[in-house]
């Protein structure tokens, strides 16, 4: 028994091996993709680099159920077992009560595959061990009651069952810190929307001209979100662990943050490809996905991000089926004014023309832009204030303090993010001055009707940071204000 990865989920396979007599052929059938054919000659260097035999005689291997694709390196090693226990070189006790995930090198050591994490949880719930090499002993870890069997190298399986041993948590680097807010100079504006984007989840664009410190705000959001919970470790390592990346600062708590190169395709952002693999805003999963220089991306990858962000999960159709990938993260964009990024700036002269501007900036589109929460202008300081250090005062671990009160605050009542309608009304308790300034402002901003909600949302989260049971008018002035500027 193995499994193949279909989306953040193992589907379990069974390799079936039939060795006949006829002209010497080796064929793996059960729609089985170039990587899983390509197994064929790894598994016989392997099998004879390992002192075992090599059948000389009609060898099949049949994948089921055959409708179902199956791609990646993992099946080499319950080939290599099939094969072998058909032959009569192992005994059948070896796999029995496994599934067996992993890729040989031409020596015949086994090597830990993506996607480990989904194929321990898939063992774990059928009741069985999983066979593979002690490299996936750290990544599967966090998966309760689950045993694993041990093969380095598939030399060790002719003496019979491999050894058991429990999967013990890899150690993260001592020195891993996220970066300090401390050392951003100035910018109380935008560190007090750094901070209320961090307790309510919301979505941020900072517009400002080159070197006004967009991008170092951005980088140390994570520093003041809360560590990633038992539930969220999981959902998140699993996405990393299927695309192939280090999952153990998830399984430690450390909220991820992507910051895709603008030249990313759709696939990239989004996910797709052959097989389907999540994209970066799947990767950002309860963490920070980071646009940089925003109207460089593609309007049409911009537009797929409407949906995940609303949603919180990507669901991909393809001709096999659907697949989903969970994508509930909190957008962090930043961008200049301008083409020439000085449109606004008190030093420096803008080139553009209003035409060329409009042009720029309508590249991110309108229902887009509605589904972001707060916009901020960042200007440049002034240099002096950057060599003085009297500004270097707000600690990360001071604003996270906060967050974390906020965060707990607004347990109490649901989650704000998922709230609409009634239910965000009741929650916020609106007095009549207060929903009256909101339908004020909502009508002089032009405000649409999610646009309307979501700076509900964040008077929601504004008033939980001062651990307030009602959103107050000024909670709703202050909300309101960070959605000015609709165009730059």
């Amino acid at each position: 028994m193995t499994a193949t990865v279909r989306g953040v989920e193992a589907l379990p396979v069974e390799v079936q091996a039939d060795i006949t007599s006829g002209l010497p052929m080796f064929a793996i059938v059960g729609l089985a993709d170039a990587a899983v054919q390509e197994a064929r000659e790894r598994v016989r260097s392997a099998i004879r680099a390992a002192g075992l035999e090599f059948p000389n005689a009609r060898v099949v291997i049949n994948l089921a159920p055959a409708p179902l694709r199956k791609h990646g390196t993992g099946f080499d090693l319950p080939i290599a077992l099939a094969l072998l226990t058909a032959t009569g070189q192992i005994p059948s006790s070896v796999a029995e009560g496994s599934t067996a995930v992993g890729e040989l090198a031409l020596d015949g050591s086994v090597r830990p595959v993506p996607g480990l994490l989904a194929h321990a949880y898939a063992a774990a719930k059928s009741g069985v061990d999983l066979l593979g090499p002690s490299a996936a002993l750290p990544a599967v870890a966090v998966v309760g009651n689950l045993r694993c069997r041990v093969v380095d190298h598939i030399s060790v399986l002719r003496s019979g069952t491999p050894p058991t041993r429990k999967p013990i948590p890899g150690q993260m680097p001592d020195d891993w810190m996220p970066p300090d807010l401390a050392e951003v100079a100035g910018h109380h504006t935008a560190k007090r929307v750094l901070e209320i984007a961090a307790a309510g989840g919301h979505n941020l664009l900072l517009i400002g001209p080159p070197g006004s410190g967009k991008t170092m705000l951005a980088r140390r959001l994570c520093g003041i979100l809360p560590p990633l919970d038992d539930n969220e470790r999981v959902t998140t390592a699993l996405v990393h662990s299927v695309a192939g990346i280090d999952e153990r600062p998830a399984l430690a708590g450390v909220r991820p943050f992507r910051m895709p190169h603008h030249s990313t395709s759709t696939a990239g952002l989004i996910g797709g490809g052959s097989p389907p693999r999540p994209g970066e805003v799947s990767l950002a999963h309860n963490g920070v996905l980071f646009l940089d220089e925003l109207p460089e991306f593609g309007p049409a990858t911009l537009q797929a991000l409407r949906q995940p962000l609303e949603d919180g999960h990507v669901t991909l159709v393809r001709a096999e089926g659907h697949i989903t990938f969970p994508a509930r993260c909190s957008l962090i964009a930043a961008m200049n004014p301008c083409p020439c990024g000085y449109f606004g700036d008190g030093r420096k002269p803008c080139s553009c023309t209003q035409p060329t501007i409009d042009r720029y900036t309508s590249r991110i589109g309108g229902p887009l832009l509605d589904r972001i929460d707060m916009r901020l202008r960042v200007d440049r300081i002034d240099p002096s204030r950057i060599l003085d250090g009297d500004d270097h005062t707000t600690h990360s671990a001071d604003i996270a303090e906060r967050v974390r009160a906020a965060r707990a605050f607004a347990a109490q009542r649901g989650v704000t993010h998922a709230l609409t309608g009634s239910r965000l009304l009741a929650a916020c308790s609106l007095t009549a001055e207060a929903r009256a300034t909101l339908e004020d402002l909502a009508q002089s901003m032009g405000l649409s009707g999610r646009a309307v909600t979501r700076t509900l949302r964040v008077a929601r989260t504004i008033a939980d940071l001062g651990l307030r049971q009602n959103v107050a008018c000024a909670d709703i002035m202050e909300a309101a204000s960070y959605r000015l500027g609709e165009s730059t």
